[in-house]
Order: C-alpha cells, then sequence, then structure tokens
C-alpha cells in the first residue's frame, strides 16, 4: 500500500487533490456574502480593516517567513526576498495603471476608483495564492507526503478568511452576490494549478518557491497599504477599522504559527 502510495503518478493526483481542496476553502469563506447584503458603511469599514488584518498577516506569516526558509536563511535568503517583495510591489502598481477608469463589471460610472480598488486586492489575493500551491506541490513532490497533506490542510484553513476578505470590497460595490462569490472562489483556484506545477516539476519549482512567496508578499503589501487600509480610514469608523485590523492580524497570526 505504501509503495503504491509512493507512486509518482499517484503523488501528482494526491498533490493536485490536496491543492485543489485548499483553494476551494476561499469559497467557503465566501458563504456569508449570501445572507445579507444589508451592511451599513460603518460595517464594511470595520469589516475591511479585519481583512487587511487578515492579509497582512498572512503576508508576514504565510509568505515572508516561508521564502526566508524556504531560501536557506542568511544574507541570500535575505536578498533573495528583498528583490521578489519590490518586484511584487512593482508588479501590481503597473497592474493598477490598466484599471484607471473602467469599472470592469459595470462599465464607466461613478463607482470605478472603488471597483477597481477590489478588483486589485482579488488580484493581489490570486498572487498571493498560487505560492501556496506551489509549496502544496513541492511538498508533495519531495515524496513527504504527511508535510504535503499538513500544508493543505493549514492553507485550506486560512483561505476561508482570505475568500470573505477577496467578497467584502466587491460587495461593498453592489455587485451580484454570485458573481461576488465565483470571483472569490475563483482567487483559490490558482493553487492547484501552482501545485501541479510543485508536485510535477519539484526541481524547478523548489528554487523558484522563495521567489514565488516573496513576490506575492510584495503584491499584497502594495494593494494592502495603497488601497485597503486607506478605503477602511475615510469615514466615521476609522479607529473601529484599526481596531479590526488588529483582530484580523492576531487571528490569521494564530491560525498560521498553530496550523504551522
Amino acid at each position: 500500500m505504501v509503495s503504491y502510495l509512493l507512486n509518482f503518478d499517484n503523488i501528482i493526483l494526491l498533490g493536485l487533490l490536496a491543492s485543489l481542496t485548499a483553494g476551494l476553502a476561499t469559497g467557503v469563506g465566501a458563504i456569508p456574502i449570501f445572507f445579507t447584503r444589508k451592511i451599513s458603511k460603518n460595517l464594511m469599514d470595520i469589516l475591511l480593516g479585519f481583512a487587511a488584518g487578515v492579509m497582512l498577516a498572512a503576508t508576514s506569516f504565510s509568505l515572508i517567513i516561508p521564502a526566508l526558509e524556504a531560501a536557506g536563511g542568511g544574507i541570500k535568503a535575505a536578498a533573495i526576498v528583498l528583490g521578489g517583495i519590490l518586484i511584487g510591489g512593482i508588479f501590481l502598481d503597473k497592474v493598477d495603471t490598466f484599471f484607471p477608469d473602467t469599472n470592469l463589471l459595470k462599465g464607466p460610472g461613478k463607482n470605478h476608483d472603488n471597483l477597481r480598488r477590489a478588483w486589485l486586492f482579488a488580484a493581489a489575493i490570486t498572487i498571493h495564492n498560487f505560492p501556496e500551491g506551489l509549496a502544496v506541490g513541492v511538498g508533495f513532490g519531495n515524496g513527504d507526503i504527511a508535510n504535503g497533506l499538513s500544508l493543505a490542510i493549514a492553507i485550506g484553513l486560512q483561505n476561508i478568511p482570505e475568500g470573505l476578505a477577496v467578497a467584502l470590497p466587491l460587495l461593498r460595490e453592489g455587485l451580484d452576490s454570485w458573481k461576488v462569490y465565483l470571483i472569490a472562489l475563483g482567487t483559490g483556484l490558482v493553487e492547484p494549478v501552482g501545485g501541479l506545477i510543485g508536485v510535477g516539476l519539484v526541481q524547478i519549482a523548489a528554487p523558484l518557491l522563495p521567489w514565488a512567496l516573496a513576490f506575492a508578499a510584495g503584491a499584497m503589501l502594495f494593494v494592502i497599504s495603497h488601497e485597503i487600509i486607506p478605503e477602511a480610514h475615510k469615514n466615521s469608523a476609522s479607529k473601529a477599522s484599526t481596531h479590526a485590523l488588529l483582530i484580523g492580524f492576531v487571528i490569521m497570526m494564530f491560525l498560521d504559527n498553530v496550523l504551522g
């Protein structure tokens, strides 16, 4: 039985299924949007602050620290992660220029700036999820099935609040609940792509992993700082949004560290 499970074809299948399951967890996180659309502006700002905290913690503990570890530590690892973060931030800055005047789902309108922010956040989450799937695949590709499964479970649980974090800004702009849900779900479906690459091409993917993780961290930091936090602090609930950010950060920190 063990030798059967360790067959290369079955390892690829396990890695793909595990990363797919982890990615689908973003859809689980977005389910609450079907129960209510009547969310006040202040409450939405607080929820955005919470989402920003979740993503700041995910950037730190799911991306930057694993990137440093994957790169082997030391000055070389720090240089790789520094470069990856800067490249990721610059990339999202350039992506931002593609959405200056267009409401992607409704056409030009007065809310296009807000929807642009929401799409950038969704793009950042999508970029963030790819190296997570890659990490799961690399774990399986190295032949350590237990490690691959534990990574997939941890990432899947972390993806639940991330799915809600993607959905909230889009819901705020009045998009149909099903559209918002499918977008949130779609951000997680890059994980099986990364998982398939990681498990099938582990010798190539493993050296790229620290770069991919750091790139995703830079993209996330750009969007959180440039778009999400300023948006959450526009109105009277700015202090409450800060408190929500702290709560989101510590919850995600707890999940990341307890789940490994």
